[in-house]
C-alpha cells in the first residue's frame, strides 16, 4: 500500500484490505507439511492493481507511465493494466531490440499495442550496447546481458523525463525473489503492478483479462541472450519454483517444501539460497547510521 493515501482514498482499499487480513491470519501459523502448496491468483488481485496503478501515478502528479516491451507475458500484461486503469491516451510503450531487424517477440508486442491504442516508439540498442561493452572490456553474456538492461532503462527514463511519466516495471514476484532481473537495468522502475505475483498467478490474471494467446505459448525468457529462456537458466519450471516460493512465504522450512511437496531436497535448497543471495536487489544501497534520521530507514 502507498503510505502517502489520504484517508478517502484508504477507503476504496477496505473490501481488498479486509480480505488479505483474513487470508492472513488463516496462515498466520504458515502451512504444514501435507497441504497443497501452489500459489492462486487471489479474485482481489485484478482491481487491487488497478487502484495502486492510479493512485501512484496520479499521486505523483505524472502524465502516465511508459513501459518497455519485450514481447513476453509480464510487459504485455503491464500494458494491459496500465491501459484499464489510466486509459491507453495515457500509456507509452518503448520497443528496445538488441538487433535491427525485428523478430516475432518484437512483432508480437507491437501489434498488442496497436490493438490496445498504445503509442510506440522503436529504439534499436545493438550499437549502444556494443559499443559500451568494447569500452569496458565485457564479453562473456551474462555481462553484456545485463548492460542491455541498463541501456534499455536509460531509454526508457529519458522517454519518462521528455514526457512528464512514471517507468512501469515487468517484474514479478518469482523474479523479485530469486534476483531473477538485473540491478539497475530491469530492477530500476518507478513501480511494479505485478509485482507481488508469482509466475503462474501472471499467466491467470493473463488469461482472465484475454490476452492473446501468442503471450501465453512462448517461452518465458529475459531476451538478454540468443537462446536464453528464464526455466533453463533457473533450472526448472515455473510452477515448481512457485511452488517453493509459495511455501517459503508461508513459513515452511526446506525440510517441510521436501516431505510437501516431493521435490528434492537439493532444489529446495538452491533455491532458499538463490532468495538470500539476491537480497541485496531487493533492497535501497545500505549506508551506516550515524546522524539522528537517516536516509531511507528513517526519512
Amino acid at each position: 500500500m502507498n503510505a502517502s493515501l489520504t484517508a478517502g482514498d484508504n477507503f476504496r482499499y477496505i473490501p481488498f484490505l479486509h480480505r488479505f487480513v483474513k487470508e492472513s491470519r488463516a496462515h498466520s501459523s504458515g502451512l504444514h507439511a501435507g497441504e497443497s502448496v501452489a500459489p492462486s491468483l487471489r479474485d482481489y488481485a485484478y482491481d487491487t492493481i488497478i487502484d495502486f496503478i492510479r493512485q501512484t501515478v496520479e499521486g505523483s502528479g505524472a502524465r502516465g507511465a511508459v513501459i518497455g516491451l519485450s514481447g513476453g507475458i509480464d510487459s504485455a500484461l503491464v500494458m494491459k493494466l496500465c491501459c484499464d486503469a489510466l486509459g491507453n491516451d495515457r500509456v507509452e510503450a518503448l520497443l528496445l531490440p538488441a538487433t535491427d531487424v525485428p523478430d516475432i517477440d518484437e512483432r508480437d508486442a507491437a501489434g498488442y499495442a496497436s490493438l490496445l491504442g498504445v503509442k510506440t516508439r522503436r529504439i534499436p540498442i545493438g550499437g549502444h550496447v556494443s559499443q559500451i561493452a568494447a569500452a569496458s572490456g565485457a564479453s562473456d553474456a551474462k555481462t553484456v546481458g545485463n548492460i542491455k538492461a541498463r541501456v534499455r532503462m536509460i531509454f526508457l527514463y529519458a522517454a519518462a523525463n521528455m514526457g512528464s511519466l512514471r517507468v512501469a516495471g515487468t517484474g514479478n514476484k518469482s523474479e523479485l525473489l530469486t534476483g531473477y532481473f538485473t540491478k539497475y537495468g530491469d530492477g530500476a522502475v518507478d513501480f511494479l503492478p505485478i509485482g507481488d505475483l508469482y509466475k503462474t498467478e501472471v499467466r491467470q490474471l493473463a488469461v482472465q483479462l484475454k490476452l492473446p494467446s501468442a503471450f501465453l505459448e512462448k517461452s518465458p525468457s529475459a531476451g538478454l541472450w540468443e537462446g536464453q529462456t528464464d526455466e533453463a537458466e533457473l533450472g526448472l519450471k515455473y510452477e515448481l519454483l512457485d511452488t517453493i516460493l509459495f511455501s517459503m512465504e508461508n513459513h515452511m522450512s526446506a525440510p517441510e517444501i521436501v516431505d510437501s511437496t516431493g521435490i528434492g531436497r537439493d532444489i529446495v535448497d538452491r533455491i532458499f539460497s538463490m532468495v538470500a543471495a539476491g537480497n541485496h536487489k531487493r533492497r535501497a544501497a545500505t549506508m551506516p547510521k550515524i546522524g539522528i534520521r537517516t536516509a531511507g530507514p528513517d526519512w
